[in-house]
């Protein structure tokens, strides 16, 4: 799964391996820049303007890397978790579920069928069109979550029964 995981875009004009290698090295880098900026963000306190700075360096990172890298590449796939998360502090549920979207699908082919990555993110993209009433994808999608969980954690599990309690109350 390893070139799945670091697939390149399908251009006419393949990029070179050094083009490769060097978006490699600037996807790892910004990568350890977020997490620095995160974690110094909130050091100092979240308040919007660093929240918007955070979400910046996700987007400008992702056009960057975009021209060589495929979205289901894992360091896009990174990128955009990140970016969904910032959407998701702010509360901007429509720039969350887009990021969630994108990324899913991917997830679902990196990660194994039964996977909590996987179901984690049904589960968020489940609440967000629930939150923006769009109760039939959020069904489906909390089902989804759901079917996962049940053979990660039992029918039985208290976690499962909360969400089934969530379906019922929408």
């Amino acid at each position: 799964q390893d070139k799945e995981k670091l697939e390149i875009c399908k251009l006419n004009d393949p990029p070179s391996a050094e083009t490769v290698k060097d978006m490699i090295k600037y996807a790892r880098n910004v990568i350890e820049e977020f997490r620095r900026a995160k974690h110094y963000k909130y050091i100092l306190c979240l308040t919007l303007t660093p929240l918007v700075e955070l979400l910046e360096i996700c987007e400008l990172s992702l056009d960057k890397m975009g021209a060589v890298f495929e979205d289901s590449n894992v360091y896009m796939l990174h990128m955009m978790y990140q970016a969904m998360g910032v959407c998701l502090y702010v509360q901007d549920w429509e720039g969350a579920l887009c990021y969630g979207q994108k990324i899913i699908r991917p997830y679902s082919k990196h990660y194994p069928s039964y996977s909590l990555n996987v179901a984690s993110m049904w589960l968020k993209l489940g609440r967000l069109y629930m939150a923006l009433n769009n109760r039939t994808a959020g069904v489906k999608a909390l089902k989804r979550a759901i079917a996962i969980m049940e053979v990660a954690h039992g029918k039985d599990h208290p976690y499962i029964s909360e969400i089934k309690k969530e379906l019922e109350d929408h």
